[in-house]
C-alpha cells in the first residue's frame, strides 16, 4: 500500500491517491460531497420509499465512505432494512483507514459504526444495526455470484473506465443488469458516452442526471 497516500479534497474530507493508477478514490472537489450526492441522494433516496427492505451492491468499497453514509441512512430510516454487499479486491490497510478524517466530519454517533465497518470479518454477513447488515467480499465483480433481480440499487464506484476498463466491460454490466431488481437502479459518477451506450445495450433505461460539484453530468440506469 506504499503507492497509496491520503489527500484532502476541496470540501475538507479525505480521499486517497493511487500513484500507480494516477487516480484519486473520490472527486478532488469533495469526497464526502460526491458520495452523498451520487450514491445517497441520487441512488438510495431515489428508490427506498415504500420499501421495507433495500438490497444494495457496491462495486468498489475503497475507504468505506459510501457504506458509512448508508449506515447513517439506516439510522434515519429505522423502518427500512438495508442489506449491503460491497466488493473490494484490494482492501486498504488499517493505517490508511485510521488516517482518514471522516469521523471528525460525521456525527459522533457514527464513529463506532465506522470502526466496526472496517474491523468486522470479511466474507461474512454482519449485523451492524438491527436494520443494517453488511457483507464485505474480497472479490471482483467478475467473480461475484448473486441472485437474479436481487439488488434494488447498484453503486458502481470503481476507478474510472480509462484506469480499469475491465471493470466497466459489457460483460460486467450485463451481470449488474441481471442482478438488478425490477424497477431497480444502477448509479455511477461516470458520464462517458460509451458507458451510456453500453448500459442501453445490456437493457437499462439510461438518463443523464446533473452531476455533483465539478461534474456536469452523471448516469443512472433503471431496470424497467
Amino acid at each position: 500500500m506504499g503507492n497509496i497516500k491520503i489527500i484532502e479534497t476541496n470540501d475538507g474530507s479525505s480521499s486517497l491517491f493511487n500513484e500507480v493508477l494516477n487516480e484519486t478514490y473520490h472527486s478532488s472537489h469533495g469526497a464526502l460531497t460526491e458520495s452523498r450526492y451520487v450514491f445517497i441522494k441520487s441512488g438510495f433516496e431515489a428508490i427506498y420509499e415504500g420499501k421495507e427492505e433495500v438490497n444494495i451492491l457496491e462495486v468498489g468499497m475503497g475507504t468505506g465512505l459510501n457504506a458509512i453514509l448508508m449506515i447513517e441512512q439506516a439510522l434515519l430510516h429505522p423502518h427500512v432494512k438495508i442489506n449491503y454487499t460491497t466488493l473490494e479486491p484490494f482492501p486498504l490497510s488499517s493505517d490508511l483507514i485510521d488516517g482518514l478524517n471522516y469521523k471528525s466530519l460525521l456525527s459522533e454517533e457514527l464513529t463506532p459504526y465506522f470502526e466496526e465497518l472496517h474491523s468486522c470479518e470479511w466474507e461474512k454477513e454482519v449485523s451492524i444495526l438491527p436494520n443494517f447488515t453488511i457483507i464485505k467480499k474480497e472479490s471482483t465483480l467478475e467473480d461475484l455470484s448473486a441472485d437474479k433481480d436481487y439488488f434494488h440499487v447498484i453503486f458502481f464506484d470503481a476507478f474510472a473506465p480509462n484506469k480499469q476498463p475491465e471493470v466497466w466491460s459489457v460483460d460486467n454490466l450485463k451481470k449488474t443488469y441481471n442482478y438488478t431488481a425490477q424497477e431497480g437502479i444502477f448509479v455511477t459518477y461516470c458520464a462517458k458516452g460509451q458507458l451510456r451506450r453500453d448500459l442501453v445495450e445490456v437493457g437499462y433505461e439510461v438518463e443523464r442526471y446533473p452531476g455533483p460539484p465539478g461534474k456536469r453530468e452523471m448516469l443512472r440506469g433503471w431496470k424497467k
